[in-house]
Parts: C-alpha cells; structure tokens; sequence
C-alpha cells in the first residue's frame, strides 16, 4: 500500500512561483511514476506532468515551460516547481503513483489528498 501526501500549496500573487511536495511512503518511490494532477472548482482533473523512474519528465503543452518535476529517491519525495503562476493555476494539486508516464487518470493507482494552491490576480 502506499500513501502519498501533498504539502506545500498556499496563497500566492500572478506571477510568483511556489514548489509543492509529494512524499511517499509505504513503499519505495523508485519503484513508480509519480503524476501530478490539478483540480480547480467546478472542473474536472487535469494532467499537470509526471516523472518516471529514470527522472524523465512527461508535461501536456499547456504546462511546458513553467512547471517542472524532479524527484529525490533517497527523500521518498516528488517536487512541482510551478513558476510564473497566473490564476488560472489556482486549483488543487494532486500527486498520483503509478506504473508509467501518462497523462490519464487511469494510468495511476494511488492517489493523496491534495493541497490547495490560489493565485491571486
């Protein structure tokens, strides 16, 4: 079983970056692909990007440029740098394991609970 907890999300200004957390335990990180997911009210989740387990990174256009993963084995723990934030962000961050780089939501297994990140305009 594993269990996966986001950290890190707070109120920001446009323009300002923030890096959130995804720690994992019960299980060794190396062993899957970490996604991040966001949701903002009244919509459905949305792919943000994933890190495989070789440290390649996977981003659908719209988030290119801006946000980047990275993971540290040795931390248990994934890492979204999201930088030049726009309100349009402003959703909550959801971090997923699973078995490969992909953009659905199907493709992963287990799932935290979120951090809520708010970029103001």
């Amino acid at each position: 079983q594993v269990q996966l907890v986001e950290s890190g999300g707070g109120l920001v200004q446009t323009g300002d970056s923030l890096r959130i957390t995804c720690q994992v335990s019960g299980h060794t990180l190396s062993d899957y692909v970490v996604g991040w997911f966001r949701q903002a009210p009244g919509k459905g989740r949305a792919f943000v990007g994933s890190i495989s387990r070789k440290g390649g990174t996977y981003y659908p256009y719209s988030m290119k440029g801006r946000f980047t993963i990275s993971r540290d084995d040795a931390k248990n723990t994934v890492y979204l740098q999201m930088n030049s934030l726009k309100p349009e962000d402003t959703a909550v961050y959801y971090c997923s394991a699973g078995g490969s780089n992909s953009a659905f939501e199907n493709e992963y297994s287990h799932w935290g609970q979120g951090t809520q990140v708010t970029v103001s305009s």
